[in-house]
């Protein structure tokens, strides 16, 4: 091995031609930046939202609404996908480990019942919250629900404003 010999390993340069190296080069001068303008100067940085001096869309549109930080987001499940977890797993207890373990919701998810569409097994349901046409659907079979931890104080707290 030489020194005439030597060249870096495969992928570890770039094919693309060195700049400010004179005007030989073909792209010396102002090194392929232009002339003038933020652009052309060393530290310059694009802004998010840039779009070159004209007014920005997120600046000209309207700013409207609210942001809820203390929204509950739930992910519905109806009866009719109860039912056809139901007939899938021949299981009349469905736990949240079960609608997970069949796809019906993510790990973190908090889950509410709605009563579209129709139950036709009796079941014992445990969820964070449920409608009140979907907990009728299931007592009327005979099946019972049960809420866990994020929908009790959802529910207390509309407890005590319809009691006072």
């Amino acid at each position: 091995m030489n020194l005439n010999n030597l060249k870096p390993a495969e992928g570890a340069t770039k094919s693309s031609k060195r700049i400010g190296r004179g005007q030989g080069s073909g792209k010396g001068a102002t090194s392929t930046r232009g002339h003038k303008g933020a652009q052309s100067r060393s530290g310059y940085s694009r802004k998010i939202g840039f779009e070159g001096g004209q007014m920005p869309i997120y600046r000209i549109l309207p700013k409207r609404g609210f942001k809820n930080i203390n929204r509950v987001e739930y992910s519905a499940i109806n009866l009719s996908t109860l039912q056809m977890l139901v007939d899938k797993t021949k299981t009349t207890d469905i736990t949240l480990e079960l609608m997970r373990e069949n796809g019906l919701i993510a790990k973190k998810d908090l889950v509410k019942v709605l009563g579209k569409g129709e139950l036709t097994t009796k079941i014992n349901i445990t969820v964070h919250n449920i409608s009140k046409s979907a907990k009728e659907a299931i007592e009327k079979l005979g099946g019972t629900v049960t809420t866990i931890f994020a929908a009790k104080a959802v529910e207390e707290t509309k407890e005590t404003a319809e009691n006072n």
